[in-house]
């Protein structure tokens, strides 16, 4: 049996939530891989054991992002944004400012993001990363990242907001046709992303 379900976004399971343990819920049933992301999970729960405001940014050593891995509609495809601030390539995401329902945060940002309607997220995460980020302007910190694959509705039509340069689709092999390269947590979370989304889509998932 599938570890995955597909929700909409009126599912109860996607309300916003201000109590930490909602993110501690998520990081704990997040259905990751061995190595790196595994460990991360261990790093993030500590640290959000140690920062009651690891959920707002203005925890100044670093905050809880949610992100999505945005997959058309056959699962063969995911849409990344060319970041604006940072100038490289990422899948949709962001702060959650204060919503510790990181699914909702990362499905929220899809949404804003690419400009498409009726997304669905998959539950539980599928991935998590912890980098540091120097955005213009702001002092250096870390970003803990819990990612969901998100899948779009079939004829789905992106549009950027101010937050991005351009939006493109691409598969697994496209990746090495983006300029600037993209980098290796992106890629693992790509290839993690359409690997769950080809079981979920073919009715892996409830």
């Amino acid at each position: 049996m599938s570890p995955f379900a597909l929700v909409d976004q009126d599912d109860p399971r996607l309300v916003s939530e201000v109590a930490l343990t909602a993110a501690v819920d998520h990081l704990g049933a997040a259905h990751l891989e061995a190595g790196a992301p595994e460990r991360f999970r261990r790093d993030v729960l500590a640290f959000v054991g140690e920062h009651a405001d690891a959920a707002h940014r203005s925890c100044a050593p670093g905050h809880l992002t949610g992100s999505a891995l945005v997959v058309d509609a056959t699962g063969r495809r995911t849409l990344l944004m060319l970041h604006r601030k940072l100038e490289r390539w990422f899948q949709p995401g962001g702060h959650a400012d204060g919503d510790a329902n990181l699914a909702a945060v990362a499905l929220r940002e899809a949404t804003e993001e690419t400009g498409i309607a009726r997304l669905r997220v998959v539950l539980p995460a599928i991935d998590l990363d912890v980098h540091r980020v120097e955005p213009p302007g702001e002092d250096p910190h870390l970003h803990l990242d819990l990612r969901f694959l998100v899948v779009a509705p079939q004829g789905a039509e992106e549009a950027g907001n101010h937050e991005s340069l351009a939006l493109r689709w691409v598969d697994e092999a496209g990746l090495d046709g983006l300029s600037p390269p993209v980098d290796d947590s992106t890629r693992r979370l790509v290839r993690r992303g359409l690997a769950v989304a080809g079981e979920v889509l073919a009715g892996g998932g409830t």
